[in-house]
């Protein structure tokens, strides 16, 4: 890295795990040395939290009022959540939600400034910030609707298995409505496009996975994929894009077919997210691909059954940490390509040998 990434992260749901897996994933200050570090957050929660974690007795934070004041080698943390609300640890209530929404609105601001450089959402609890007012299914949706994307893609990924949703928090009964021939062509370029800029694979190779019971067993079982997912693989494949299947989800995954692609398009939520997590959990992170931004996040969510208990693993915080980091400095890679090349000229006069 040519220089060190800013990036925020903001504390989440103050009764979930966003604490606890924020100050273990940053408890190694080497991680410092890496990138530049701003919490958006309180720093009475933050010091609450710290006394129940075991071995977190030297994590401190540098208190500033905005992220130009970051220090690049402390872990910042932005006053914008009021110290005086309670902490009511693995419950749901209004106080803990409008601390996640505070976060990130003001995280979210400094992104759109570009104060931050990446941004790490640690979770909240989505009913309780519906309840709160929020209008959007999850964080994945209001970043869109902040940076005007009508576009986006879920991207669920780890060291061995990336996984894109084509539709996301939607009720299942929601699902067949929304799949369509030009929607999934259009997931299909967008995933294509992120592994090329963000994950700087060349060639991407696209798995995409039917819609019904062993990908609708030639229609005995559905047409879905017939007459939707198999065409729309056909015209992305048309447009170069490697794409494959349809594949039916369960042999799959179960005879790890998915180590052969670079990616995995599944048609919804749990038929992507399921399987991701039980083969990568602790090490897995959430991306949102089509933004102008970087966001990520860990691939669990407030986890308000072990809030406060020193159980909660840090690693997949760790990974979104690093995740972002990288694949902002992979976006500058690529500008920087894409700038070099327009520059190359090419000489007047005839050509030499000729």
């Amino acid at each position: 890295m040519t220089q060190k990434p800013i990036i925020g992260i903001t504390q989440g749901d103050t009764n979930g795990v966003g604490y606890e897996v924020i100050i273990k994933a940053l408890l190694d200050p080497r991680i410092t040395e890496l990138f530049t570090l701003v919490i958006y957050g309180s720093s009475r929660y933050a010091a609450y939290y710290k006394k129940m974690i075991s071995g977190a007795e030297s994590f401190s934070v540098n208190t500033i009022n905005a992220a130009s004041e970051a220090h690049a080698k402390r872990i910042n943390l932005i006053q914008c959540v009021p110290d005086s609300g309670a902490v009511e640890l693995g419950r749901r209530s209004s106080e803990g939600a409008r601390a996640a929404l505070a976060a990130l609105q003001t995280a979210v601001q400094d992104l759109k400034s570009s104060k931050i450089n990446a941004l790490v959402t640690a979770p909240f609890n989505k009913q309780t910030v519906h309840e709160g007012g929020f209008a959007f299914p999850g964080h994945t949706e209001f970043l869109a609707n902040a940076f005007n994307v009508s576009h986006y893609i879920m991207l669920l990924c780890s060291e061995t298995l990336r996984v894109g949703v084509a539709t996301g928090h939607i009720p299942i009964s929601g699902i067949k409505a929304q799949l369509n021939k030009d929607m999934i062509v259009h997931k299909i370029k967008q995933l294509n496009d992120s592994l090329h800029v963000d994950f700087q694979i060349e060639k991407p190779k696209i798995a995409v996975l039917g819609l019904n019971p062993h990908a609708g067993d030639g229609g005995v079982l559905g047409d879905e994929e017939l007459e939707v997912i198999a065409p729309a693989i056909a015209e992305a494949t048309q447009q170069g894009i490697m794409a494959f299947g349809p594949y039916p989800a369960d042999g799959f995954f179960g005879s790890v077919a998915f180590r052969a692609f670079d990616a995995v398009l599944s048609m919804y939520h749990d038929q992507g997210l399921v399987p991701f997590k039980t083969i990568a959990f602790h090490n897995g992170y959430n991306f949102t691909a089509g933004l102008p931004i970087v966001r990520t996040s860990p691939d669990h969510g407030t986890a308000y059954d072990i809030a406060g208990k020193d159980k909660a693993s840090p690693q997949s915080m760790l990974a979104a940490i690093y995740a972002a980091a990288d694949l902002y400095q992979s976006r500058l890679q690529y500008k920087e390509l894409q700038k070099n090349k327009l520059k190359v000229v090419i000489p007047e006069g005839p050509i030499a040998g000729s």
